[in-house]
Order: structure tokens, then C-alpha cells, then sequence
């Protein structure tokens, strides 16, 4: 397992001075280029292979925001492998050592040359080892799609939303889903799966749905193109 510690940041925040769902998403996703980079894996080391590990899917489970100023522990580590993807667990953990939150997570191993699925090679397995799993319910990767639907207003891609692979960051589409949903709504689980990869110049049309599953409120979000293929799903789950 690859940990540091690390301070909860104003830039982080919302206006009750709590971490934000896309701030985490980012805490988690810079702990994993950490990793990488400590065994060899960076970004720039693997472009130069020819490869690239894309995120597929996310599902993060949130016990409680941390504060301003709040010491966490951030912790990640790979818990399988098969064929072209690899899984990894993130937790972030308290100064008593209690699980803030938790993720599981699905990623790509991709073939910068043709864009496509590339089967992760053994000596990169071995380089991030594998562990055990978190003890979580996973759910499915894939994010069903209910019936109908309220379509919203068109979200054109701006530049702050490419990140350096050169599309639309993963937190980023978290954070324009977010943003469609009422104030207030306390999500406690996210689910987000990534289908098609957004540029700048790209349009979302977005798809809104809100599900009542037995006194649980779920609002799955789908930010599509004009033809409607989609690029994301969000889903958010409240207590």
C-alpha cells in the first residue's frame, strides 16, 4: 500500500468549509500518480513506453466530509489484474485512523498508438504488486440508464476542463454533473462510468434522472454529445 499524509486546503472546500466530492476525487487521483511514480510508472515513463492507464470507472463511498485544516492519510494499492484492466482501492483515513472515505476503481491499460485496450504486462504487475481487496460492496462498473429523462441545457467544454492526457479531467465531469443537482443534496455514494473521452471544443447535453430506491434518492446524471452517444455517467446516491 502507498500512503502520505496531507492537510484539508481552502481551495479544496465549500462554503460550510467541508472537502468537496470533485476535491476527493482529485486527493484520490493524485495519490495513484503518486504511486506510479514510485515505482517507475510515471505518466512521462509510461508515454515513453507507448502506454497510458485510463480511468474507467469510479464508485466512492463517503462517510463523512473532512474539515478545513483536517489532517487525512490517503492510502491506495492495486487488488487485481484482468486482461487490459487493473483495479484499485484509495481510502482516506482521519488523525484517529477512521475511514473518511473509500473507492474502488477500475482503469485501462491503453495503447497510446492506437487508442486501444492493451493487455497489462506481467512486469507492470509485478512492479505494483497486488493486494488484498477492500472490504466493500462493489457495485457494477457499468451505470443502467432508466427510461425518459429530463434533458438540460448544453455544457460547452472550456480549457480548464482538459487535463494533460488532453481531455476532460475525470473529477471534471464529476464536477459539471454536480453542479445539475439540487443544492444541498448530501451524497454518499458516487458512481461514475467513463465511456467515451471528451475534448475541448466537445459539447455535454446533458440527461438527468432522479430514482427513489426504497427512501434512497439516487440522481444519475448522463453528459452526452449531440448525437447522443455518451461520454459519462454520473450517479449519486444520498444517506
Amino acid at each position: 500500500m502507498y500512503t502520505y499524509k496531507t492537510h484539508i486546503r481552502f481551495s479544496e472546500v465549500d462554503i460550510d468549509l467541508h472537502l468537496t466530492l470533485p476535491a476527493l476525487m482529485t486527493e484520490f487521483q493524485d495519490c495513484s500518480i503518486f504511486h506510479a511514480n514510485a515505482i517507475g510508472q510515471a505518466t512521462g515513463n509510461l508515454r515513453q513506453e507507448g502506454h497510458l492507464w485510463l480511468l474507467s470507472s469510479w464508485q466512492i463511498i463517503i462517510d463523512r466530509y473532512p474539515s478545513l485544516y483536517e489532517e487525512v492519510e490517503l492510502g491506495t494499492w492495486a487488488y487485481g489484474w484482468r486482461n487490459f484492466f487493473g483495479y484499485r482501492n484509495f481510502t482516506m483515513k482521519d488523525s484517529d485512523g477512521k475511514l473518511t472515505a473509500y473507492a474502488s476503481t477500475n482503469w485501462v491499460y491503453t495503447d497510446l498508438a492506437t487508442g486501444h485496450p492493451a493487455r497489462v504486462p506481467e512486469e507492470v504487475r509485478d512492479l505494483y504488486g497486488t493486494e488484498p481487496p477492500l472490504d466493500m460492496e462493489v457495485a457494477p462498473r457499468k451505470i443502467a440508464l432508466p427510461e425518459g429523462g429530463k434533458s438540460l441545457d448544453a455544457i460547452p467544454i472550456t480549457k480548464s476542463d482538459i487535463d494533460a492526457n488532453g481531455h476532460v479531467n475525470n473529477a471534471r465531469y464529476v464536477a459539471i454533473a454536480q453542479e445539475l443537482i439540487p443544492d444541498g443534496f448530501a451524497t454518499r455514494q458516487l458512481r461514475a462510468e467513463y465511456r467515451t473521452a471528451a475534448k475541448f471544443g466537445h459539447v455535454f447535453y446533458p440527461t438527468i434522472w432522479t430514482v427513489d430506491d426504497s427512501g434512497r434518492t439516487r440522481i444519475i446524471v448522463a453528459l452526452r454529445d449531440h448525437e447522443q452517444k455518451t461520454y459519462a455517467v454520473v450517479e449519486f446516491t444520498g444517506s
